[in-house]
């Protein structure tokens, strides 16, 4: 399992300059137990987190952000209050969101496409009004050309399973990194072990991240496809995204891009990147969960056989065959997310609203101060690059600290100081592999976190590498 937590004593009450356990106490966490035999001091305080006087200090977008998050309000575990840095595995939801949802289910809840009434000619064009707001966000050419699925996870799928099963033969390769995410690898390995494909995985280089030179001398006549993601869910790095996709066209092969951790932080233009297929998810991206998409070049699209059998894909069914309707229906099958599509399109007009460039530009402030605050942290190891002049670092570290495991240090955390991060392998395995750990701690923040945030954080973690220091 990635990452169980199991519940702590509460030492709310302790103070770190005269607090102490007394009594021996036994903590089990997974395999490892932690015995205290003695008197061991504990720090646990929790400040609160103070945000910055308009009167005196200039308001930063985390600031300005956050009232419209609801979720963000609220006291968790004895009165400790929300700090919310696992945004690289879901975003929360603004009002507006929450709000189009609402709306929809109370005002035109309908089926699409299959009515004349007014609640199903309402459905409709919000539900398509929404691929629109897609197309226009990642500068597709046009709507057609945006797929509308449970998530990327599914998009994935459908490319391998439709565009991969007609195109691949044995003795074809892929090209992936072994920094991808398990969504980008597995549906490939299904399709290989199938067709007799081979997977060829791109190492890292000495800064941690994947070696685009050896990517570029491993697509060769025999590259069909290379599965790359834009920016890491775990080392926090980016891939030049056109320069792999000029080496891949240049032998005839395609190119799909995992934008799930790009999409919702920075200005991503498909034209731009040529990329032949991109997949992305609504809920990181401050949208509703059950609905991602692909995009996919309408000439690509267009020779695609479907996804799955139903209503909605079809053009005319006949005893005896059926043949099929034009992308992007072609690809949904049956009932899709309503809802979840408008609101997918509401957080578009959210973020839209604030402007991805500035998005873009608060979140790289952030991460370089989130690296600086956590690289001082005594016995911690961050994993990506080190930023630098020529190199930028994603808003999120993955970590570890010594001797201490990071389900340990993100339960504490939680439980003690309602700080929320991730722990586990953060569905890739073969990456942690390579780094020589089964799993790490990561903290991602998004553009309604701030810098007091950050702070709280590493106080938080100091706090925790202490505790867990005074059973050795």
């Amino acid at each position: 399992m990635d990452g169980m937590a199991l519940k702590f004593p509460s030492f709310k009450s302790l103070n770190p300059n005269n607090s102490i356990i007394r009594n021996p106490a036994l903590f089990c966490f997974g395999l490892r137990k932690f015995s205290s035999s003695s008197s061991l001091p504990v720090s646990a305080t929790a400040t609160t987190l103070t945000e910055s006087d308009p009167a005196s200090n200039s308001v930063s977008l985390g600031h300005l952000t956050r009232p419209d998050f609801p979720i963000l309000h609220q006291e968790i575990y004895n009165g400790s209050k929300l700090v919310y840095l696992d945004n690289a595995a879901t975003s929360q939801k603004p009002n507006s969101v929450l709000k189009a949802l609402q709306d929809y289910y109370e005002s035109y809840n309908s089926n699409v496409h299959r009515g004349i009434h007014y609640l199903s000619a309402k459905a409709t064009e919000k539900y398509e009004l929404a691929r629109e707001k897609v197309a226009a966000f990642i500068n597709a050419e046009e709507s057609s050309e945006i797929v509308f699925t449970r998530n990327a996870t599914e998009a994935i799928n459908l490319v391998a399973y439709t565009w991969g099963f007609a195109n691949l033969k044995s003795g074809d390769e892929v090209v992936l990194t072994i920094a991808e995410h398990h969504s980008a690898i597995v549906p490939w390995q299904i399709v290989a072990q199938k067709t007799g494909a081979v997977l060829k995985f791109v190492n890292l280089n000495e800064d941690e991240v994947p070696d685009v030179f050896q990517l570029k001398e491993m697509i060769s006549s025999n590259t069909k496809l290379v599965v790359v993601h834009h920016i890491s869910n775990t080392l926090a790095s980016s891939l030049p995204i056109e320069d792999i996709v000029r080496c891949a066209h240049a032998v005839g092969a395609k190119v799909l891009v995992d934008a799930c951790q790009s999409v919702p932080h920075m200005v991503v233009d498909v034209r731009g990147l040529d990329a032949d297929f991109l997949v992305a998810s609504s809920h990181k991206m401050c949208g509703p969960t059950g609905i991602g998409f692909l995009y996919g070049k309408s000439d690509i699209l267009s020779t695609m056989p479907p996804f799955l059998g139903g209503g909605e894909m079809i053009s005319d069914v006949f005893l005896d065959h059926s043949t099929y309707a034009e992308p992007p229906s072609r690809f949904e099958a049956g009932t899709p997310a309503i809802g979840e599509a408008i609101g997918l399109g509401a957080a578009i007009d959210y973020l839209q609203g604030i402007g991805m460039q500035k998005i873009h530009e608060y979140e790289m402030e952030l991460a370089n101060y989130l690296y600086e605050k956590l690289s001082a942290v005594p016995n911690v190891r961050i994993y990506g690059p080190k930023p630098s002049k020529r190199v930028d670092r994603a808003a999120l570290c993955s970590f570890n600290v010594k001797n201490i495991h990071p389900t340990d240090i993100a339960t504490f955390l939680d439980q003690q100081h309602g700080v929320a991060i991730r722990s586990g392998h953060h569905c890739a395995q073969p990456l942690h592999r390579y780094l020589g750990v089964n799993a790490s701690a990561r903290a991602s923040l998004h553009f309604y976190n701030t810098k007091e945030d950050v702070d709280y954080f590493i106080e938080a973690l100091n706090d925790t590498v202490s505790f867990f220091d005074s059973f050795k």
